[in-house]
């Protein structure tokens, strides 16, 4: 399956999101009523093959219908190098299985992940080792909110 526009996942079932990074990969998840976006887990990217092995390992356990990636846009919504590494891991990610993809702004999201989990009081070790999980919470957010707000 190709990537597609967001307002064409399936429109039932758990979404999981993604927050791709250089050395690992956020896994977060909505509910069934994707009422809720919760954290999942930060899986260590040091070689593509076991870490899309566990991605998905999650994909499963949580019966995942479809799939949300956080696209790095630059600040100005240009299209940087970030990107295409993005795209590449989608790419491979979708040679291993075919799941519906869709890319979602991830803009500021480990910042607002960051500043949520200070509130929170995480601890530095506590933040540093979830915050690509709650960067990937939060893309997972702000999807729903789209899709809610029918834009």
């Amino acid at each position: 399956m190709p990537v597609v526009d967001l307002f064409d996942l399936p429109a039932k079932g758990v979404l999981i999101g993604l927050d791709p990074g250089t050395k690992t990969i956020g896994v977060a998840a909505t509910d069934l009523s994707r009422i809720l976006c919760s954290p999942v887990e930060t899986i260590p990217k040091l070689k593509l093959a076991p870490a899309l092995a566990r991605f998905f390992d999650v994909y499963e356990e949580r019966k995942g219908a479809g799939l949300v990636v956080g696209l790095p846009l630059n600040v100005d919504g240009g299209q940087g190098p970030r990107v295409q590494s993005v795209r590449t891991l989608v790419s491979n990610l979708l040679k291993v299985r075919d799941v519906p993809v869709a890319f979602q702004d991830e803009r500021y999201s480990t910042v607002a992940a960051d500043e949520v989990m200070r509130e929170m009081s995480f601890t530095d070790q506590r933040r540093s080792d979830r915050i690509d999980a709650m960067a990937a919470a939060m893309i997972l957010r702000s999807a729903l909110e789209r899709l809610e707000a029918g834009r």
